[in-house]
């Protein structure tokens, strides 16, 4: 045998080692590149998603194909690629409505990213970002806004310095006066 796990011929040249024969010690085979204990190798060798790390929140997916009717709630971050209809209501989480998520819903998160469409109005606590492919229509609350440009917005903005007033108490939104009927007023 040669230095690099190769076989020596009998006319003293070396042949390289079957691939199955110059692996480390411990490396999965068929899983070139990745290392044994990777996220990618466990989730792939054993059919199972990896431990997740300490401090890591868990985070569900509802998948494209995926329709929900009803009420929806949890304490985890969500992330939406099918349909959903009802009420989402996830305080203490993120929600992110992903490019092919269809929410019509009444929406109430800690943090909500819009890059799909929701139509209904949406309450975050901390943050709202609605991304440049994403579509909202209906009235938005929370104490942080970020529009992209080419994103579409249809409905009210309420932002306030302090946390947004919880749903139970809030009023519903008074549509504001268009500049034609202020004018007429004034």
């Amino acid at each position: 045998m040669s230095l690099f796990g190769g076989r020596q011929r009998e006319d003293g040249t070396s042949q390289p080692a079957p691939p199955e024969q110059s692996g480390k010690v411990g490396e999965v085979k068929g899983d070139a590149g990745r290392s044994p204990t990777s996220p990618e190798t466990l989730a792939t060798s054993s059919g199972k998603k990896p431990p997740q790390a300490e401090g890591e929140e868990s985070m569900a997916n509802i998948g494209k194909s995926i329709t929900i009717k009803g009420d929806l709630s949890g304490n985890e971050d969500l992330v939406i690629e099918g349909k959903v209809e009802g009420k989402i209501d996830l305080p203490s989480n993120r929600l992110t409505i992903g490019a092919g998520g269809q929410v019509h819903a009444q929406v109430h998160a800690k943090s909500v990213v819009v890059i799909g469409r929701v139509t209904g109005n949406v309450s975050a606590t901390e943050r709202l970002e609605i991304q440049a492919s994403g579509v909202v229509e209906g009235d938005v609350r929370a104490p942080r806004l970020v529009v992209q440009e080419g994103a579409v917005l249809n409905g009210g903005i309420e932002m306030s310095n302090k946390e947004a007033t919880p749903r139970a108490t809030a009023a519903p939104f008074a549509p504001s006066p268009t500049v034609s009927e202020a004018r007429k007023a004034g």
